[in-house]
């Protein structure tokens, strides 16, 4: 089976590719390396460089592939950002989603797990979210994310494709050897910031707003590892392989941190001192994001391995020592 990763040479996605591999899967992988990195997608996989909009190009990777599923990782995914170029991540990530269905139809290929988000909840009524809590999200990546889940939920009922739908919290950390790991140019997730600033290459932490309504008054965020969630990417590509209707899971460790206790974890796994300020609060931060994941055990068979917000830390700053400047060495 060929399984057709989206978004290969990114972050999530070089680890999933990784994990295929390893698996016994032959894979295919597109990314157009504008966030992506190369040098993290695994040898044994075929790699294009492309983009997902560009229908000729998708056309003739579906046309020299024997392609029976998709998992789908290409988007652009700052929140920031999102708040200040709306129609970037509409164009990109909803319209990608309708190219992608398009040709995943004419070439009979009828099963894609998507990489959603939490975002597509906004601000949560209740803490553990459950995925039939209402989607309501605060920024145009949130909105982006559930049009491209609500347009497969339509191309399931007029072509047969069947989708499962990963509704993912804060990941983090990386492969345990440190070969493949998290690089953003420029940084904009938690804890690779804070190991930034225990590495010399920042001065100081800034965490975005004390004043929420939480313990400690920073944001509160359920952080699951890279592996444990491309775990579950497989996982849900065996279901649909199995016949199952389509669906939605969140994955999360169902345990939230907040900012100031992330950066006491990190202190204490790096031994560094990591200066931090207080900054204001940023555009479309919710306070409190804490999954509800028993869906995904109980249906998926999802037994997460890294249960321990320490260890997530240690893998993320193993491959931070290994890789001082990311992908450049």
């Amino acid at each position: 089976m060929t399984v057709l990763v989206l978004g290969g040479a990114g972050y999530i996605g070089s680890h999933a590719v990784d994990r295929l591999i390893e698996n016994g899967y032959d894979v295919t992988v597109i990314d157009n390396l504008i966030t992506g990195h190369r040098a993290s997608i695994n040898k044994k996989a075929h790699f294009y460089e492309g983009d997902i909009r560009d229908e000729k190009f998708m056309n003739s990777v579906f046309d020299k592939e024997d392609i029976e599923g998709v998992i789908h990782f290409a988007a652009f995914s700052v929140v920031p950002e999102s708040m200040k170029d709306p129609l970037k991540y509409f164009d990109n990530n909803t319209g990608g989603m309708i190219k992608l269905l398009e040709i995943m139809n004419d070439h009979n290929v009828k099963k894609i797990v998507f990489s959603s988000t939490a975002a597509t909840y906004g601000e949560p009524k209740q803490i553990p979210i459950k995925e039939t809590d209402p989607q309501v999200p605060t920024n145009p990546y949130g909105e982006s994310k559930l049009a491209m889940e609500k347009i497969m939920h339509w191309a399931d009922l007029a072509y047969g494709i069947k989708f499962v739908s990963l509704r993912y919290f804060n990941v983090a950390g990386a492969k345990d050897n440190g070969s493949i790991g998290e690089d953003h140019n420029p940084e904009t997730h938690l804890i690779p910031i804070i190991l930034q600033v225990a590495a010399g290459e920042r001065d100081q932490l800034s965490i975005f707003g004390d004043d929420y309504p939480t313990k400690d008054g920073t944001n509160i965020r359920d952080y699951v590892h890279v592996i444990d969630l491309v775990d579950a990417h497989i996982l849900a590509l065996k279901y649909l392989s199995k016949g199952n209707d389509s669906d939605a899971f969140n994955l999360g460790s169902s345990n939230g941190f907040s900012n100031k206790e992330m950066l006491d974890a990190a202190r204490k796994v790096t031994g560094k001192e990591i200066p931090a300020v207080m900054a204001p609060r940023r555009a479309g931060d919710p306070s409190t994001l804490i999954a509800s994941s028993d869906k995904a055990r109980n249906v998926l068979g999802w037994n997460p391995q890294y249960d321990d917000i320490e260890e997530i830390i240690k893998t993320a700053w193993n491959w931070k020592q290994q890789h001082s400047n990311g992908y450049e060495n």
